[in-house]
């Protein structure tokens, strides 16, 4: 966790007095996933991390509803490409509620992400600002200099822009549109411009009809919120890109120091070398990630690598791996300083809902005791982690609401599986029912203690007797109980089974 202090460090040197501010920011133009988390969960890291060390701070995450509607995603109909160009926040809900924006229908998504996964922030939205003038003092200041933003920019990003470039974006016709500058007039606060016949028009920059261009309005929130920190994804931190443009501005326009630069690399599915996106089917929402995992899990996720390395969310095994290796950290004494900070940060010091059981076999036993949660603590209890149950009662049953929803939406078909409610015993041919009674006769005799392993050799001393091959054994016992070809470990699973109902259903009674 050396990076969050050396962060937290600069941060304080900088800034000795007062209060830090963090921000983050980005556009409302569809699902949030996973991947938008880690600029969100990192700012909340840094958060804990100067309120530790006794400092005033705030994260906020400024939303950036005044942009373009570029793009119809594949979950909004279609015919919304009649909208495209408008302003996101004057774009209709794509859930039809009366009074709700594009924006607002998928910034309530963030919100409740960031809610679920405790993200102390304060939501800024961009349209506000810029209809009640607030970005005034900027505009003005930008159209004062465009010589100087069109040679900074030019210079840093080293291309060339169009000779009728111009700083801002004209809302006419209910649509963002790049129009030429022609002239300001400060004391009505609007400015003339060209549209696309040729003809000076007037727009009043106090009341939202005026934008910055992205490279202008991005430092101009430095300027104005006075921003110390800001994380952000590794492409705006290329060399010439719009960081550095934004910083140039930041110092030589709005004489501004600008924010310590937090630059983050991207998060992508396992198997996929490009970074998460919702618009390709190549995400898991923010929403879902919650939902099957427990929050202090999913942010332990995003803070257990350093900020330049990219992540890799696998939500079938690398998911069990995850919550496995975590209620290992849990467990773990003594812990290093940075595996403390990293737990804290996780769980912001509160109580988890990881118990010590392994997380695959809470998978087997809940559908073993056919996903009731009571039946489920009886299960366990008659495994080698009874003794963990009598002390994580109340966590399993917290963490059985995630393996619940992991099984419904993300679990492999190998994975689930539920007991027979009836069989028949003329799927078994005489070999098969022969092995299932001789099996049914040394569980009987099976003493009170019996564990995996023993019913796992009591299969095995079948296989000269029976005239089956040894895949045959699981098979055959598989289908007798779950009704597939395989399932969980054969032994384990035979040992937690309730013993009247075992013996049943081997003899082909139940």
């Amino acid at each position: 966790m050396q990076w969050i202090n050396q962060i937290a460090d600069e941060a304080i040197a900088r800034q000795p007095e007062g209060e830090i501010l963090i921000e983050s920011g980005g556009s409302p133009s569809g699902v949030y996933h996973l991947g938008h988390m880690r600029e969100l969960v990192t700012c909340d890291a840094l958060l804990l991390e100067l309120q530790r060390r006794g400092r005033q701070a705030r994260h906020i995450y400024f939303v950036d509803d005044l942009d373009v509607f570029r793009k119809v995603p594949p979950n909004v109909p279609a015919d919304f490409d009649q909208y495209l160009g408008m302003p996101l926040c004057d774009v209709p809900s794509p859930g039809g509620q009366s009074g709700e924006s594009y924006a607002d229908y998928f910034l309530q998504g963030l919100i409740g992400s960031c809610k679920a996964l405790k993200v102390d922030v304060e939501f800024v939205r961009s349209h506000p600002k810029y209809r009640s003038g607030w970005f005034v003092p900027a505009i003005e200041l930008c159209l004062d200099h465009i010589p100087e933003i069109r040679s900074t920019l030019e210079k840093i990003s080293n291309r060339k822009l169009d000779p009728n470039w111009t700083p801002i974006q004209i809302l006419e016709n209910g649509r963002l549109k790049n129009r030429p500058f022609v002239s300001i007039d400060k004391i009505n606060k609007t400015l003339a411009y060209l549209d696309a016949g040729g003809r000076e028009q007037i727009a009043d920059y106090a009341k939202g009809e005026v934008k910055l261009d992205w490279r202008l309005d991005w430092p101009a929130r430095w300027w104005q919120l006075q921003v110390h920190v800001e994380p952000f994804g590794r492409e705006h931190a290329s060399a010439g890109g719009s960081y550095d443009t934004s910083v140039h501005i930041a110092k030589n326009i709005f004489h501004t120091t600008p924010p310590i630069p937090v630059p983050y690399d991207s998060i992508h599915m396992v198997g996929d070398t490009k970074k998460m996106s919702a618009s390709k089917g190549t995400a898991i929402s923010a929403q879902e990630s919650i939902k099957i995992m427990p929050i202090e899990v999913v942010r332990y996720f995003i803070l257990r690598a350093p900020l330049n390395k990219p992540l890799f969310f696998d939500p079938v095994d690398g998911l069990v791996k995850l919550i496995d290796e975590f209620a290992e950290l849990i467990a773990k004494t003594p812990r290093s300083k940075s595996e403390e900070t990293l737990l804290h940060i996780s769980t912001r010091g509160e109580q988890t809902v990881v118990s010590r059981v392994p997380f695959s076999h809470l998978v087997n036993s809940y559908q073993t005791a056919l996903k009731d949660p009571a039946k489920t603590l009886q299960v366990v209890r008659r495994t080698e982690h009874a003794g963990t149950v009598d002390q994580d009662e109340h966590i399993i049953k917290e963490q059985l609401r995630f393996i619940d929803e992991w099984l419904r939406l993300r679990a492999p078909e190998d994975v689930k599986f539920e007991l027979r409610e009836k069989i028949n015993k003329g799927e078994f041919n005489e070999k098969e029912q022969r092995y299932l009674n001789l099996l049914a006769d040394k569980i009987a005799q099976a003493p009170d203690d019996a564990d995996g392993s023993w019913f796992h050799n009591a299969i095995y001393e079948l296989k000269d007797s029976v005239g089956l091959e040894p895949k045959e054994l699981f098979t055959t016992l598989y289908q007798a109980i779950i009704g597939k070809n395989s399932g969980p470990r054969a032994g384990w699973f035979l040992s937690i089974l309730p013993k009247e109902w075992l013996l049943k259903r081997l003899r082909l009674e139940a």
